[in-house]
């Protein structure tokens, strides 16, 4: 019972979309917020009240995995700290609370400042960032979510199906600074063909 639970843990993480629509932030929702005067740094609500604060860095690159991409949308969405769903609603668009927006500066650099998400207990989900990305021109797509080493559902099978799948940067590995968390995530954006399948 204890490995079919662990296979379904890592289906899920293994896809890029949320599990449930309302944790979903819609293209429109996003594109009203990509329209806003973004910097490339940004601070998830409620971080200062959070135990297990965390800073994320990174630069984002072209498909090349060389050229630093600037001007592209990245945004972040997650659970809070018990692993609830925050969701909210204006002018009857529906999205989550715990997210932020960002866009690269001219080398490609972003910071995010949030929190470690709990376990989403409903669906015995990992502790994971929903990553979402804007090309200029192009509309947003999702991107593998990010997840913690230390969390205590991910699995040697499912570190071992995500090394399969060519992505284990996925996985942070945060050292504490400070009192903050702090980790390294750089992003190659997908080709055209990537994008496609």
């Amino acid at each position: 019972m204890k490995t079919l639970i662990s296979l379904i843990c890592c289906s899920l993480v293994l896809s890029a979309t949320h599990l449930v629509n309302a944790q979903e932030v819609s293209n429109a929702s996003f594109i009203y917020q990509a329209s806003q005067d973004l910097s490339n740094t940004d601070t998830i609500p409620g971080f200062e009240s959070k135990t297990n604060k965390l800073k994320i860095s990174g630069i984002v690159y072209d498909s090349d995995g060389i050229t630093p991409a600037s001007n592209i949308i990245i945004s972040i969405e997650q659970a809070d700290e018990r692993g609830d769903f925050d969701v909210r609603e204006v002018n009857g668009e529906r999205y989550l609370h715990n997210r932020g927006f960002i866009k690269t500066d001219a080398d490609g650099a972003y910071t995010f400042y949030t929190y470690i998400p709990g376990n989403d207990r409903r669906f015995n989900m990992l502790q994971q960032l929903f990553v979402k990305v804007k090309e200029p021109n192009d509309p947003p797509y999702e991107i593998a979510s990010i997840l913690f080493d230390e969390d205590p559902l991910l699995t040697k099978l499912c570190r071992k199906r995500i090394a399969k799948k060519g992505d284990p940067s996925r996985i942070l590995k945060p050292t504490l600074v400070d009192g903050v968390f702090v980790a390294q995530k750089d992003i190659v954006l997908p080709s055209v063909v990537d994008a496609l399948n």
